[in-house]
């Protein structure tokens, strides 16, 4: 299993810190180590393969499906937005639900409502990471959570991302939503589990009628 960089420095921190305190403190050195295992459970970055089908869009993130609605961004327009509310117990490695260019990068501070919160996507803090892809204009919008401290995103304006390649990560409870293009159309439900880079969130429907004339 591999760890996420974002929490490499911790997990060596804590572990030196377990071993040191060995000579001082048996009780200590155990919590400390307790400690370092669960920050390596949590920072736990699984290699993901996406499912090669033509137009079909993956989740960006582990967890629930908590919304499904129209919405709007200026990056946008008129989308349909799917809302994905993470646990703290999910995976929180975030991936690219398409291929495309990376075109909007924006950061909003915010407050720290709960993240399953319908509100939370337009009042908490929260990254936004506009995509150019072969199917129109898409969003990636990372949000933290009451318990989320960092929101951390690895792109650059102007880089060509792979579907289910990875974009940063939201460390602990927090909410991703995916707006996605005009023709494209979510294959999800609400309460559905998905996992990031894996599980197909949305399928264009141009290219589900070709595959459908080919058969």
């Amino acid at each position: 299993m591999r760890i996420a960089p974002e929490g490499r420095v911790g997990i060596l921190i804590v572990l030196v810190l377990s071993c040191g305190s060995l000579f001082f403190s048996v009780l200590l050195s155990i919590l400390l180590g307790v400690g370092g295992l669960f920050l390596l459970w949590f920072y736990r970055d699984p290699k993901r393969e996406s499912p090669d089908i033509p137009g079909a869009w993956v989740s960006p993130a582990d967890g629930k499906v908590v919304e499904i609605e129209r919405a709007y961004h200026p990056f946008t327009g008129e989308a349909c937005k799917v809302g994905i509310f993470m646990s703290p117990i999910d995976v929180h490695v975030n991936r690219c639900p398409y291929e495309g260019e990376v075109a909007f990068l924006e950061y909003v501070p915010g407050k720290k409502w709960m993240a399953f919160e319908p509100k939370a996507s337009e009042l908490n803090e929260r990254f936004y990471v506009g995509l150019k892809t072969g199917r129109g204009k898409a969003l990636v919008v990372q949000i933290a959570g009451f318990l989320a401290r960092r929101i951390s995103s690895t792109v650059k304006m102007g880089e060509k991302l792979r579907r289910g390649e990875r974009i940063g990560m939201i460390k602990l409870g927090s909410k991703v939503d995916l707006y996605l293009p005009e023709g494209v159309k979510p294959v999800v439900s609400i309460g559905d589990k998905v996992k990031a880079g894996i599980s197909i969130i949305g399928e264009d429907s141009f290219e589900k009628e070709a595959r459908k004339d080919t058969v």
